[in-house]
């Protein structure tokens, strides 16, 4: 069985490399359909049906993240981001928005082919879940919506972030280390406690549920259901 993957870039020349490799290392495994502007990537992905896109952020006519907030409205497709954009805010909008990973410019072809074989095994066949529950916090991973005893609160897109990797753990402890390589990445070079400041604002934003985030001493954070 192929999986079909709609790749989104203006770059011909990109297009080809990427389509050449993926068909001769996949062995058939994904067909690649293509588009080169962001108003023919949206037609066919609101037409078609796809197991993976990948999606340029810079494009003609309509840009990337523009299609991901549409295509979110309907679909859980899953969508890797291809950015020569390194901003720490691009990045954090395009998970806002609902994508799945990132890959920034320039990069390897092993590691994008590495991540989309990676999210398909990871997503063929299961349902994602649209919400995400811990005691009085459901939060929807795709939607970028938080609410507390149902009513809903607004989170900046780190506090968002941070609560939904509390969440995706909770019970667990997660160290300030690992809550900053998944937030900013490895290319990170300030204090971690800079993280006690946000968790501190997340508490504040979370209301009556604020103490469901627990401090555990010298190891880092944990939200509690």
């Amino acid at each position: 069985m192929a999986y079909r993957i709609l790749l989104v870039e203006d770059d011909p020349e990109l297009i080809e490399i990427i389509s050449d490799y993926f068909t001769e290392k996949s062995g058939g495994l994904f067909e690649l359909d293509t588009a080169r502007t962001g108003d023919e990537g949206l037609a066919k992905c609101i037409d078609d049906t796809f197991d993976l896109v990948v999606l340029d952020v810079m494009l003609p006519e309509v840009d990337g993240f523009t299609i991901c907030r549409e295509l979110r409205k309907h679909s859980d497709v899953p969508i890797i981001f291809l950015t020569a954009r390194h901003d720490e805010m691009d990045r954090l909008n395009g998970y806002h928005l609902g994508c799945d990973d990132y890959v920034t410019k320039p990069f390897s072809l092993a590691e994008l082919y590495a991540k989309v074989t990676a999210l398909i095994k990871r997503t063929k066949g299961m349902v994602r879940n649209e919400t995400i529950t811990a005691g009085k916090i459901k939060l929807n991973p795709f939607r970028y919506r938080v609410f507390v005893d149902e009513k809903e609160i607004m989170l900046t897109p780190t506090q968002f972030a941070i609560l939904k990797i509390l969440m995706e753990n909770a019970g667990k402890v997660v160290s300030r280390e690992s809550l900053i390589t998944r937030v900013w990445s490895y290319d990170f070079d300030g204090d971690e406690r800079v993280i006690d400041n946000h968790i501190k604002k997340l508490r504040r934003a979370l209301g009556n549920a604020a103490n469901q985030i627990k401090t555990v001493y010298k190891q880092g954070y944990k939200l509690e259901e």
